[in-house]
């Protein structure tokens, strides 16, 4: 199994066709899950610092990192960004808490980009 690692905003786990499924959590508490090339450039896209955000944050930033996870390829980290968003809000949590998703561990705990 992946080790769970904590990576400052140098994060060198950015390579080419890796893909990321992520849970953030916006300044109402809510909970949205997506997935990723680019941690930091998705986390300020999300924030309002650059164009491309998703219309359900929209406005409401801060919006932090809760777990990221290193997938690999696009259509694992799509089918887990599917089932993920199939869950509750206290499975999404449990995730959150526990920093595993099926076989994956979290590669941040907390990333602010």
């Amino acid at each position: 199994m992946p080790e769970s690692i904590t990576a400052q905003n140098g994060n060198t786990h950015n390579l080419p066709g890796t893909w990321y499924l992520y849970i953030v959590e916006n300044r109402l508490g809510h909970l949205y899950t997506g997935i990723t090339t680019n941690p930091q450039r998705r986390i300020k896209q999300h924030n309002g610092l650059l164009a491309g955000g998703a219309k359900a944050l929209k406005g409401k930033a801060p919006i932090v990192y809760k777990v990221l996870f290193e997938i690999g390829c696009r259509a694992r980290a799509a089918q887990l960004e599917y089932e993920v968003k199939q869950l509750s809000g206290a499975q999404k949590r449990k995730i959150v808490t526990t920093k595993v998703l099926h076989d994956s561990h979290c590669v941040l705990q907390q990333f602010h980009g």
